[in-house]
């Protein structure tokens, strides 16, 4: 106000964001009103570009919870996990803030370095594949827990161009997995009705059951059948089920009286069926994840390293 700046409704800034792991919200993005915007201004510049770039979002240095990494096609939260730990984001593109000027933000150094070992054919969406795999491997995050506590991810390199072609196959896989989460098949849940009460696909707020083998999506409705494959997908101290369970409820903000409401009025069956594709997702991830572990072992990697941006 002192500046006398003044802002007025744009209706392009309203843009999809990545608020917590699988759960996107809606952000008004606007330089005046967003409080240190970052540099999403060339990752993101207009909703275009959310359709062809992607980004890798990692735990920044000095993370308290579990290391944890995500990759995403819209904006993503600073507090990912809902706690004071921070994210950095390494876009496949960057952009002039007009939108225009594409260029691939993977360096040509880092790409001679890559077909120097592994061959020429190699191309900067296999590098960008190839990091995400490693940032999943359960020995990497073992051996470098306490460097990824400091700083920034480096990237191994490995012995074999078989083993670099594997973390690439399984780093692409997760990668479209975690992007497309929205279109996975449904996990084949047992659907328990409430006899006694009209059926309702309203979420007040779910509940995941004891032993964790089932969602009450509310009283009318619980999913059973919950496979326990899913738990071991972590992001921070959360599976990514109990994410959704957590972020997907009707909640009133107590200073302002605003209500979230996450139920879809032209899609009430979206949270349903939301359960079903992450608990696919999940399964899918820990099953990439140990093929990962078993064909690129520790062994396999050379001493050098790349770093990750």
């Amino acid at each position: 106000m002192k500046r006398e700046r003044y802002g007025s409704l744009n209706a392009t800034h309203i843009r999809k964001s990545l608020y917590r792991p699988f759960c996107q919200k809606w952000l008004y993005y606007d330089a005046l009103l967003n409080d240190r915007p970052s540099s999403f201004d060339v990752v993101f510049p207009n909703s275009k570009t959310d359709a062809e770039n992607s980004v890798i979002v990692v735990s920044d240095h000095g993370h308290r919870e579990n290391f944890s990494v995500l990759a995403t096609m819209t904006i993503p939260d600073l507090h990912l996990l809902a706690s004071k730990d921070g994210f950095q984001c390494f876009p496949f593109y960057t952009y002039a803030e007009d939108g225009t000027n594409r260029r691939e933000n993977i360096t040509d150094w880092a790409l001679a370095q890559f077909q120097a070992n592994y061959g020429s054919e190699v191309t900067k969406w296999d590098i960008f594949y190839y990091v995400y795999a490693i940032l999943h491997h359960p020995q990497y995050r073992e051996r470098y827990a306490e460097n990824l506590k400091h700083d920034l991810p480096h990237i191994p390199l490995v012995h074999l161009k078989e083993a670099f072609l594997v973390g690439v196959r399984i780093g692409r896989q997760l990668m479209d997995t975690h992007l497309h989460y929205e279109q996975a098949k449904e996990y084949s849940l047992k659907w328990v009705e409430n006899g006694d009460v009209p059926f309702s696909w309203r979420v007040e707020k779910m509940k995941l059951a004891p032993d964790k083998t089932a969602v009450m999506v509310n009283v009318s409705l619980t999913l059973a059948g919950v496979p326990q494959e899913c738990f071991p997908y972590r992001l921070g101290n959360r599976s990514v089920l109990e994410w959704i369970i957590d972020q997907y409820q009707v909640s009133e903000h107590k200073r302002s009286g605003i209500v979230s409401d996450p139920n879809q009025i032209d899609d009430e069956e979206y949270i349903v069926r939301l359960v079903g594709k992450v608990i696919t997702v999940s399964i899918e991830t820990v099953q990439l994840v140990n093929e990962l572990a078993q064909a690129v072992r520790m062994e396999d990697w050379i001493d050098e390293t790349v770093e990750a941006n």
